[in-house]
């Protein structure tokens, strides 16, 4: 551990302690001293971090808020439940749920390299504005579809369920505002913890390889970075879409975690952007682990605070106060300063492997 840089020893140090915590919640599940609410959000608790270690890398790493995740989440939800739903009784539940998981992340990747080359354009609160209105668009057009299947392949409508003539017997797919119903369960808190720390250990490679160095620089100084040779929106392209993917995985994971999947404000909207955008905030701004920790505290802490009940809210709201105000997490700058992340020595660095090369 003594020879390792200071990141990774951070990263190893999470990992310990996620699967430290992952071992307890499994005995308390298995000895019945975990209640069935608080273990119905284990799987969630894991869905919302990794969807903040993706914004964490989009808005710590690459320095562009993005207020859109929660509809990269959504795309990953939806694409990766219709899967699981079409295919539910052909292909088996092991293959599907992989196809599935791969199928929504790619599909998140997709819509996220599709936006960011228009968005990226844009800086500060105009890219702020425009991703926000990406995640509601995706929302509402999600709400007035209606897709059926039957013997004659699949239906397609966004007027009603009535205008797509199903066969009787036929199987909804897509009801419009009720969403998804029955998708299969499949998503288990060992699978989740497992893409949790896969994904924290992708984005420590990441913004350490030679072109998440360069994402820094451009991130500290973007005229530094035009200045010897980086190629701009190559690399905010790479960054984003990763991080549009990550919170893709995310998604799929909520989406196996329910029966009934609707894209509603508070799954998909501006209320689950601003609570992503939160736990990065708390969490500290380029510290992947902090964005961890916060999600799983104020996910569990209003259930935990359940039994105050009027109470319950305004406890939260001080504690939420309060770590906002005593963060213990590394704010960017001290982050930086610790590992000497400023633009010129970024861009240095970024130069002597570049004539190594």
């Amino acid at each position: 551990m003594k020879n390792l840089n200071k990141s990774t020893q951070k990263l190893i140090t999470t990992i310990l302690t996620i699967f430290v915590l992952y071992i307890v919640m499994q005995v308390m599940e298995q000895t019945g001293n975990l209640s069935s609410l608080m273990s119905g959000l284990l799987v969630p608790v894991c869905a919302y971090s990794l969807v903040a270690v993706g914004l964490n890398l989009c808005v710590g790493y690459l320095g562009e808020l993005s207020l859109g995740h929660a509809g990269f989440m959504c795309v990953g939800a939806f694409t990766s439940a219709f899967f699981s739903k079409t295919f539910q009784g052909t292909i088996p539940d092991v293959p599907r749920f992989i196809l599935a998981l791969v199928i929504g992340t790619l599909a998140a990747a997709l819509f996220g390299f599709l936006i960011a080359i228009p968005v990226l354009r844009l800086s500060g609160d105009y890219l702020a504005i425009v991703t926000l209105a990406f995640g509601e668009i995706i929302k509402n057009v999600i709400n007035v579809l209606y897709i059926g299947m039957d013997g004659n392949g699949i239906h397609f409508s966004m007027k009603d369920m009535m205008s797509l003539g199903l066969e009787p017997g036929g199987t909804m797919l897509i009801n419009g505002p009720q969403g998804i119903t029955g998708t299969p369960r499949q998503s288990t808190f060992t699978i989740a913890v497992l893409l949790l720390i896969l994904s924290l250990i992708i984005t420590h490679n990441f913004v350490n390889s030679r072109t998440g160095r360069a994402v820094k620089a451009i991130r500290d100084n973007q005229i530094a970075a035009e200045t010897v040779g980086l190629p701009i929106t190559k690399y905010k392209l790479v960054a984003f879409t990763i991080s549009a993917a990550i919170a893709g995985v995310g998604g799929v994971l909520y989406a196996h975690n329910i029966n009934s999947l609707t894209a509603t404000t508070n799954n998909f909207g501006y209320n689950m952007s601003i609570m992503i955008l939160v736990y990065v905030v708390l969490g500290g701004i380029g510290n992947f682990s902090g964005s961890v920790v916060a999600a799983v505290v104020l996910t569990l802490l209003p259930e935990l605070l359940r039994g105050l009940s009027n109470y319950r809210m305004l406890i939260y709201s001080i504690v939420l106060i309060a770590l906002m105000l005593f963060n213990w997490a590394p704010g960017i700058l001290k982050f930086r300063e610790e590992h000497g992340l400023t633009g010129a020595a970024i861009i240095g660095k970024f130069k002597k492997n570049k004539e190594v090369q």
